[in-house]
């Protein structure tokens, strides 16, 4: 985890390296190891270098190629480092001397705008081609590494690691992207350009970008996440082999240091597979895995020792432990906010936070996490829609009592969310033959009344909405006027274009047809880009550097590739990474059901460490979000989170937790939107 930085003037004016050199300090949290400019005519870029891999101790960016015709800064990791060095023919120094960025050079020297599909690893890199005068930037393929930038065209374009760089110049003002803000309240757009601001952008994931100033703005996609072909092997056991093969070496390429390395461990199958597999090949070189965990003595239903103790019980590993039940979840927030650019913070957003903390403080500089490994690896729950439309009702109903044995969930749950679901989609189709044929099944095989399901799901929904009216007029319905359940202000809604009376876009998607169908479309997400891009700030901001082996490529096309039956079998989900790593991991963790609730933690944190700060910004600074925010719903919202008696209600915590980490944003960075 490095920063870069950078200015292209587009009307030949000469860069002024004190703009330069404030770009440059506004992100000195990403490179403690030094800083540096290079600058010529309308073209200078900047970098602050964090040393991780045993090849970053000789790097020097930006950096010249011999011609004097390339110069390159990048924040950047590149895994097939050896692929790459035989594709390139380099044989004139050691491969331990060769540099991530000489290698990024030396494949855009011989595969120009395409170099970007022949690497692997974590990049956002810009290089200044001085014979087509253009500027080439690019983004890794999920994001990991994140690229702002700032377009004038014909006058300026700024690019940097994080939008504070951008921030730091009077020619970038701080104006609220309204379409940004009513999507942090109402999702409605997978729109992954866009940011908080309106004059800055990131460059999605993926993607490349060209920029000169006599063809303007360039940008394309280099790869995209397709479906593509499934994988058949002979045997389970094949399965398993393959994913052990292809996971330890993502895990094995994130772990090249020339200092300690750390990992997250929770307890969970992800972080504690990622722990598992790092021990054991870190040991192959004497050298030992320093692991980072919350505990909670305060709130023991979220504490996860009896989980985590398993994996330390097998040596090999530096324990440290972080108290994460002794504050709120916004105890910090103007520490959050001195880093975090957008309001967006997940609710376990000051977990990770502790840990980072900790791992600063203990010397790390490089942490694994296990990101995701629910999506890549995948839960497989869609397998249910699949055999509902395949009419494999008893597999449907072995897999859905298999699995209420192993998950906090019921048979009835899972029967109305894919049986029942299905049956609905067919009426909107309005294919009623397949209607009634599967009726009739899912009354053979579930007990269901023939007539509940022909009724309510198969002639009401076909019944216009205003007969349906008149007949419960007559027979003596009282008609309910829909309520506001969202959190936006209705004016602001329409003032953007949405309807506040419709379902937001991650309650209104239309359900998936597979597994790998769901798989994908969750990883080709917006929100999955901006939960990346928060990892990268919550790291950069105590120096370290976050590496994600469920974010690699290859593992990722991998899991994508396996039919449904190796992610969901005999109730058990992930299945196939549960047999990929027996006798790696201990089997208290391999065959544990569900994750704990953390929701009691949060909530605790949220109304007794921090119940001040909710009053003040309810009570006092609601005036900041009114624009923004329908202020009865909110009260009411945060009304009943503070009179519930439950752990868990979501739909009052998440409204409320949205409004007031915008309204805290907006405090902390004085936006008066008002004023714009």
């Amino acid at each position: 985890m490095s920063g870069i930085v950078g200015i292209y003037n587009l009307n030949s004016q000469p860069v002024e390296q004190q703009k330069l050199a404030l770009m440059v300090d506004a992100i000195a949290h990403r490179g403690p190891d030094g800083s540096d400019v290079w600058c010529s005519g309308s073209i200078g870029l900047g970098h602050q270098m964090l040393w991780s891999t045993p090849e970053s101790l000789l790097e020097k960016l930006p950096l010249v190629d011999c011609s004097g015709e390339l110069v390159i800064t990048a924040d950047i990791r590149i895994d097939n480092r050896e692929e790459l060095i035989s594709a390139l023919s380099i044989d004139n120094c050691p491969v331990e001397k060769i540099t991530d960025s000489q290698l990024v050079l030396a494949a855009y020297e011989k595969w120009g705008e395409q170099c970007p599909k022949k690497l692997l690893g974590d990049f956002a890199f810009v290089i200044w081609d001085q014979r087509k005068q253009t500027l080439f930037c690019a983004r890794d393929h999920f994001g990991i590494k994140p690229l702002y930038y700032c377009y004038q065209p014909g006058k300026k374009f700024y690019f940097a690691s994080e939008m504070k760089a951008l921030l730091s110049l009077p020619e970038v003002p701080k104006k609220v992207n309204e379409i940004a803000i009513a999507n942090h309240l109402h999702p409605f757009t997978e729109d992954k350009s866009i940011t908080v601001y309106k004059n800055i952008y990131r460059l999605p994931p993926a993607h490349t970008m060209t920029v000169s100033y006599t063809g303007g703005l360039i940008s394309h996609a280099y790869w995209s996440l397709e479906v593509g072909e499934e994988l058949r092997l002979n045997s389970d056991e094949e399965y398993a082999a393959a994913f052990r093969e292809v996971f330890t070496e993502a895990v094995r390429c994130r772990l090249r240091s020339a200092f300690p390395v750390s990992c997250h461990l929770s307890g969970g199958l992800d972080s504690s597979s990622i722990a598992c597999v790092a021990r054991d090949i870190l040991q192959e070189k004497n050298a030992q895995l320093h692991t980072f965990s919350n505990i909670f003595a305060d709130v023991p239903e979220c504490d996860e020792r009896q989980y985590i103790n398993p994996v330390l019980n097998q040596g090999g590993f530096i324990p440290h432990y972080v108290h994460a039940d002794q504050s709120g979840p916004l105890s910090e927030w103007q520490n959050y906010y001195q880093y975090m650019e957008e309001p967006f913070i997940g609710p376990s957003h000051f977990l990770v936070w502790g840990l980072n903390r900790a791992a600063q403080q203990a010397g790390i500089r490089i942490s694994l996490d296990g990101f995701d490994g629910d999506t890549t690896v995948s839960h497989g729950v869609t397998y249910f829609a699949e055999l509902a439309r395949q009419g494999k009702w008893e597999k449907f109903i072995q897999e859905a009592q298999s699995i209420s044995q192993h998950f906090n969930t019921s048979v009835a749950a899972i029967f109305y969310k894919y049986a029942i679901t299905y049956l609905q989609e067919l009426v909107k189709q309005k294919k009623l033959l397949t209607f009634v044929r599967t009726a009739l099944q899912i009354s053979q095989h579930f007990r269901v009344s023939r007539r509940k399901l022909f009724v309510t799901y198969g002639i009401k929904p076909l019944v216009p909405q205003y007969i349906l009216k008149i007949w419960r007029s007559l027979r003596g319905h009282k008609q309910n006027q829909p309520q506001v359940t969202s959190l936006i202000n209705p004016q602001f809604a329409k003032k953007v274009g949405i309807n506040p009376l419709t379902p937001s876009q991650e309650q209104d998607q239309n359900p998936a047809i597979t597994v790998r169908e769901e798989q994908c479309r969750t990883l080709n997400s917006a929100l999955f880009t901006t939960v990346l891009e928060l990892g990268d700030l919550c790291s950069a901001a105590f120096s370290l550097e976050s590496r994600h082996p469920f974010m690699d490529k290859r593992l990722i096309e991998f899991c994508l590739s396996l039919p449904p039956e190796q992610k969901l079998n005999q109730g058990w989900s992930r299945l196939v990474m549960r047999r990929g790593l027996e006798g790696i991991l201990p089997q208290e963790v391999q065959w544990r059901g569900g994750k704990t609730n953390m929701t009691p933690n949060f909530q605790r944190g949220l109304l007794h460490f921090d119940r001040h700060l909710l009053d003040e910004v309810i009570t006092n600074d609601a005036n900041n979000l009114q624009e923004f925010v329908d202020l009865n719903t909110l009260r009411r919202f945060y009304n009943n989170l503070i009179s519930t008696t439950e752990d868990a209600n979501d739909d009052s915590t998440i409204p409320v937790w949205k409004a007031v980490t915008l309204a805290l944003w907006l405090n902390h960075n004085q936006i008066n939107h008002k004023s714009d």
